[in-house]
């Protein structure tokens, strides 16, 4: 109601001022024809006269009225440069600040919830040089000053901020007005006031404050780097610390623009994914499907003779799938390309120097001009009483550990409900271990929607595996020479026993072991760094797991490009890391693939969302393969052809996202994935019946009752 009695009121103000044309009293022609009747009204009653003016200047500015340039005109005739200037300043930034209240107080909040992303980057921008911006463009008027009040009342700047910073950038302008006003009776144009020299001089002063912050960001580079000495000389360009993606693509992009660059690896080329994450696990799971497909085949009646799990063809398979892929992440390969490839802890031990200390103790000191920390991350354990007595394992070590086994480990736990922990329950319990899952929430897969979570846990059940949500572990025992977990449910505590324990619980960054203490680098869970990547020191860079915010090879890969780019040409241009489009998939069976926002992340940040859904049970070719299970779910803006994210479970669904992933990097909506051949019968086709889907909810209703009707004309 406040709200809209503050419009009714603004509105009325200025209805009434062009209602009565009041816009005639405020143009240069009528003040210069009554500048004789100004002068006396001011020497009868100097006081008031002023005050008057004062008043009448805030309202022209507070309402975003024409004639404030006129006005001050006036002031410099009536009161002198040195009155007029002090008059003018004031009211010109207090009726810029109740302008800039008003949008605030009247505009800001819908805007907010009509566009919450755009001005989440925009506040982001004003948090961090909003003054300059705000007196650059006081200082330039290139833009009206009542858009830039109005713009600014719905930002997040500071009022006190606001108000300061425009009574100073706009006192140069005022000045330039109030001195002409001196000289009222003789200017036949406004234009005549402000010439191209003028402007200019305005242009080069609004420069000032950015030159000031480059000097200020020079010298606190060279603060930073003041105890340290720097080289003369380097003998590379870039060193990358770790193997794993974001190394493995860091130094095959500095090989390939010329640049000299070392790689070093403490432990086994590829890193975590090759060794000990996505291969690994893939091949576990693409035999844990096979053994799916036979079972169901049994289920109808298709006749299988007898067949039982060999569990140690099935690591044999793993290992070997990791050995035909090792060479793409070879020591003879990148050397090949052109990296420079040592086997060796690696230890920063100055912005330019890099420490390498091989397996027999040999040490080799380096020097470069950047460096980029990519040493990926290691799984969590959590500080459960008891687990290291009775042995656990992790998804780095049950590789090797199961290798040894003829059968697959009859009762296995797993704890944690997250993408690492389903992929391993469901897999494991398809190949014959009975399995309990350990969730302390009371969801599976937390990040993903709720029917989602409740689908996945539905069909891990069907597969063998006990899910235990809301089960919180205590402590592990072991009596009698058996291994138990007590676990907490519903205040009450309970025994499971078990031969093998896996901690899925998450994955924490490497931080420690290569220098970064001393350096003074700062690191939560992750490497600190900013938008480009850049560390404490800017020459210090740092991509993939141990830099976060996604722990996923394809997203340490797209990090690698941003940390290389800015490390070699960044003197010349520096490029902000884009995480706008990230997708992800969960490699249970069926897969569930999302890029963008789902409805539970749409939800907590407030964005509005309409929601398209496919039934894949509905499609021919999953029918047909007996894979007709899951949906397509598709959030776009209200009333647009805008993707905002896709979630898609079902079979093969990461390839499927594929095609939305690149409609949403390139700005493409429904509409494009309709009118775009999908070949028959293909899983594809999904993607363009959940678009036509949308296109029948967005249906022109009134062209197609004339369509009817002019179709029912054209049969008489």
């Amino acid at each position: 109601m406040k709200k809209m009695i503050i419009i009714a009121v603004i509105i009325s103000a200025i209805f009434a001022f062009f209602a009565f044309n009041g816009q005639q009293y405020f143009n240069l022609e009528y003040i210069q024809s009554q500048l004789q009747l100004f002068h006396s009204w001011r020497d009868e009653n100097p006081i008031l006269s002023a005050s008057i003016f004062f008043l009448i200047y805030v309202l022209v500015a507070a309402l975003s009225l024409p004639g404030a340039a006129v006005m001050t005109l006036l002031a410099g005739a009536l009161f002198g440069i040195l009155w007029g200037t002090i008059l003018v300043s004031f009211a010109s930034s207090i009726g810029a600040l109740f302008a800039f209240l008003i949008a605030r107080f009247v505009l800001r909040d819908y805007i907010e919830q009509r566009f919450p992303s755009y001005l989440k980057k925009i506040n982001k921008g004003i948090e961090k040089d909003g003054a300059m911006y705000l007196f650059t463009l006081r200082l330039v008027p290139v833009i009206a000053f009542f858009i830039i009040n109005l713009v600014m009342g719905i930002t997040r700047i500071k009022a006190r901020t606001f108000y300061i910073v425009s009574q100073i950038g706009m006192l140069a302008g005022t000045i330039v007005y109030v001195n002409a006003g001196t000289q009222l009776a003789k200017i036949e144009d406004l234009s005549d006031i402000v010439s191209l020299p003028i402007l200019l001089s305005f242009a080069l002063l609004a420069t000032f404050p950015w030159i000031i912050k480059i000097i200020l960001s020079i010298f606190q580079k060279r603060k930073i780097y003041q105890k340290w000495s720097k080289p003369k000389h380097f003998d590379r360009n870039l060193i990358v610390i770790g193997a794993g993606a974001a190394g493995l693509v860091s130094s095959y992009i500095a090989a390939t623009v010329k640049a000299k660059v070392t790689l070093v690896e403490a432990h086994k080329m590829g890193g975590d994914c090759l060794n000990y994450g996505c291969v690994p696990s893939k091949a576990l799971i693409s035999c844990a499907k096979t053994v799916k497909t036979i079972k169901d085949a049994e289920i109808n009646d298709i006749s299988c003779s007898k067949f039982s799990v060999n569990f140690k063809a099935v690591m044999n398979r793993v290992h070997q799938a990791i050995k035909k892929i090792e060479p793409h992440d070879s020591i003879d390969r990148y050397t090949q390309l052109g990296v420079d490839v040592k086997t060796g802890y690696a230890t920063i031990i100055s912005p330019w120097e890099v420490e390498i200390k091989d397996e027999k103790g040999i040490v080799e000191r380096l020097t470069t001009r950047s460096i980029i920390i990519a040493t990926g991350a290691h799984p969590f354990v959590p500080p459960l009483s008891g687990l290291e007595d009775v042995g656990y394992l992790t998804s780095d070590t049950l590789w090797d550990k199961f290798s040894t086994y003829e059968q697959a480990p009859s009762r296995l736990i797993v704890l944690g409900g997250g993408p690492i922990g389903c992929e391993l329950s469901q897999a494991f319990s398809r190949l014959g271990s009975t399995v309990f899952q350990i969730e302390m929430s009371n969801l599976i897969l937390s990040r993903e929607d709720s029917e989602v979570s409740q689908y996945i846990k539905q069909n891990l059940e069907q597969d063998g595996v006990q899910v235990l949500t809301q089960h919180k572990a205590i402590r592990c025992e072991c009596k009698n020479g058996v291994k138990q977990l007590w676990v907490e449910h519903q205040n009450q505590e309970y025994a499971i026993e078990f031969d093998e324990i896996i901690v899925a619980v998450g994955r924490s960054a490497r931080l420690t072991g290569y220098g970064l203490e001393q350096l003074g680098i700062e690191t939560q869970r992750t490497v600190i760094t900013n938008d480009y990547l850049e560390t404490l020191y800017p020459n210090i860079f740092a991509a993939g797991d141990v830099a976060g915010p996604y722990q996923f090879t394809h997203t340490a890969a797209h990090q690698a490009w941003y940390a290389t780019v800015n490390a070699l040409f960044g003197t010349f241009k520096k490029f902000k890391t884009d995480y706008r489009v990230i997708p992800w998939i969960t490699f249970v069976d069926p897969e569930v693939a999302r890029v963008g926002l789902n409805e539970q992340e749409a939800k907590e940040k407030n964005i509005p969302y309409e929601v398209t859904t496919y039934g894949i049970d509905d499609l021919d070719r999953a029918i047909t393969d007996g894979h007709d299970a899951g949906w397509i779910k598709v959030l776009t803006v209200p009333n647009k052809d805008k993707i905002l994210g896709v979630t898609i479970v079902g079979y093969h669904g990461g390839e499927l996202l594929a095609e939305f992933v690149l409609a949403m990097k390139h700005g493409l909506g429904l509409n494009k994935i309709l009118g775009t051949i999908h070949p028959y019968p293909t899983l594809n086709e999904a993607n363009k019946y959940v678009a036509g889907e949308w296109k029948r909810a967005h249906a022109p209703q009134k062209l197609l009752k004339l369509a009817e009707r002019y179709h029912a004309w054209r049969r008489k």
